[in-house]
């Protein structure tokens, strides 16, 4: 018997530093190694947002060793799921891929209050994307 290939998922922001890092905690965390998690931005930042870092870890979730990458093509095409998150059109396209455009607010500049709901809301879509992938 062939083992199935992992289904691969490419969660893609502006700054990589925010939602898609959430995203890839949440993923990782929740599919136990049974999904390929990779993330990346259009015009990646310097660092990860601490308040990111910080609601992630409220929740059991360390995200401090994660990097901002860029955005490459090969990354996309790797991918069988590609979840942007507000980079528009700086998202690249291939055809044959499942595309997900998650609108979330942006939790650059904001205070703990704020980054709470939004990962929540991940949470909930992970969960669902999840769903979806493993059946």
């Amino acid at each position: 018997m062939i083992e199935a290939q992992k289904p691969s998922v490419l969660f893609v922001c502006v700054h990589n530093a925010g939602r898609s890092q959430m995203a890839t905690g949440w993923l990782r965390e929740l599919a136990g190694g049974r999904v390929e998690v990779r993330s990346a931005g259009s015009m990646p930042a310097d660092q990860i947002n601490p308040v990111a870092v910080d609601a992630m870890r409220e929740v059991g979730i360390d995200i401090t060793a994660e990097q901002p990458k860029v955005l490459t093509t090969e990354a996309v095409q790797a991918s069988d799921v590609v979840i942007t998150m507000g980079c528009g059109d700086a998202c690249p396209f291939f055809p044959g891929k499942r595309y997900e455009d998650w609108k979330l607010e942006d939790p650059a500049g904001q205070g703990i209050e704020s980054v709470r709901p939004i990962r929540d809301e991940i949470k909930g879509r992970v969960e669902t994307l999840l769903a979806e992938l493993l059946g």
